[in-house]
């Protein structure tokens, strides 16, 4: 897809093209295709690495916890379910054992790596269970040992996927952003296969500016929700900062909120160029996805930051207990 690959890819050093030559009859199927799946909103897959193992300890842990004690069966790459918890227990002596033998190996290398493939709810488990299957086959068949656990006790159903981290020919596995982007890539094009609508697209595709929350920091906050504990320097700081611009005067934006706004205005741009020209197009279905696209592109939220979303709460919060302030202070008077 050259020349729009900027909007939904991770951005790469290349030549800039002009959007006439974006939709060329080669990849013009493949371009409608995701524009028209991005344009209704299909749902995004989540594929995401939750954590490493890095002692025997805490890989026999972390196997009977995916498996519920041994409850779940577990489903090897070769295809074997395993059950129990004693045979979680002994797959992770196996790991281990090769792990700690390998003569490369420092002391903080990991055992294995964790790794979830979820959906939104309504999805079929079963579906979900056999992309993330093929999924597995794809990335890590021909390399690495993995197990994989299907839950189905939440709303949305997902899979715990954990991938030995030593290869069998020594390489080992520290994946990057950009083979998260493939993975997502990869299951969402399993899922489609399936019969799931499915797509894998860059935050900035969908218009989506602030990063999500990252789950240490997220748990900190909920246990100080639950009164178990203090607030954490991270969240301390960005409160400081919100409040300070919440009461300080006019928000001046930080050079990454301007940068945040540009590259938004650039993605938007690029949508309607494709639109441009399904406009000329003489096919009505062009022109009917041209319709959608510039619809899509209307209901993009405008660029925002975590800071200036702290910022809007910390004054509505404010204008709130001014209100109730003097609704108080008018009912004394009565």
């Amino acid at each position: 897809m050259p020349g729009f690959e900027d909007v939904w890819r991770p951005p790469v050093q290349r030549r800039p093209r002009r959007p006439e030559t974006v939709l060329r009859p080669r990849t013009l199927g493949a371009v409608r295709a995701r524009l028209q799946r991005i344009a209704r909103r299909a749902p995004e897959v989540m594929v995401k690495v939750t954590g490493r193992t890095r002692d025997p300890a805490h890989l026999a842990a972390h196997l009977t916890y995916i498996t519920r004690n041994g409850d779940l069966p577990a489903e090897g790459r070769d295809g074997i379910v395993a059950e129990g918890r004693q045979e979680m227990i002994e797959l992770a002596q196996d790991w281990s054992a090769a792990a700690v033998m390998d003569s490369r190996r420092r002391a903080n290398s990991p055992f294995s790596v964790a790794i979830i493939l979820s959906m939104p709810a309504g999805t079929g488990a079963i579906r979900l269970r056999d992309a993330a299957r093929a999924f597995a086959a794809a990335e890590f068949e021909h390399g690495f040992d993995y197990v994989l656990v299907l839950h189905t006790d939440q709303a949305h159903p997902h899979v715990h996927l954990t991938v030995r981290a030593l290869g069998e020919l020594g390489v080992r596995l520290n994946p990057k952003k950009a083979d998260l982007d493939r993975w997502r890539q990869t299951f969402a094009e399993a899922l489609r296969d399936r019969g799931v609508d499915a797509e894998a697209t860059p935050r900035r595709t969908r218009g989506v500016t602030r990063k999500p929350e990252r789950g240490a920091l997220r748990r900190i906050r909920e246990r100080h929700a639950r009164g178990q504990g203090g607030m954490g320097r991270v969240a301390s700081e960005k409160l400081k900062a919100a409040a300070q611009l919440a009461f300080g005067g006019p928000p001046k934006p930080t050079p990454w909120e301007e940068q945040m706004a540009r590259r938004q205005q650039a993605v938007r741009r690029l949508y309607l160029a494709q639109a441009k020209l399904l406009q000329a197009s003489g096919d009505a279905d062009d022109r009917r996805l041209a319709i959608e696209i510039e619809g899509f592109v209307r209901g993009m939220p405008a660029p925002d930051s975590e800071r200036l979303a702290i910022a809007r709460q910390l004054r509505d919060a404010n204008a709130r207990v001014v209100v109730a302030r003097k609704s108080g202070a008018r009912e004394r008077d009565r």
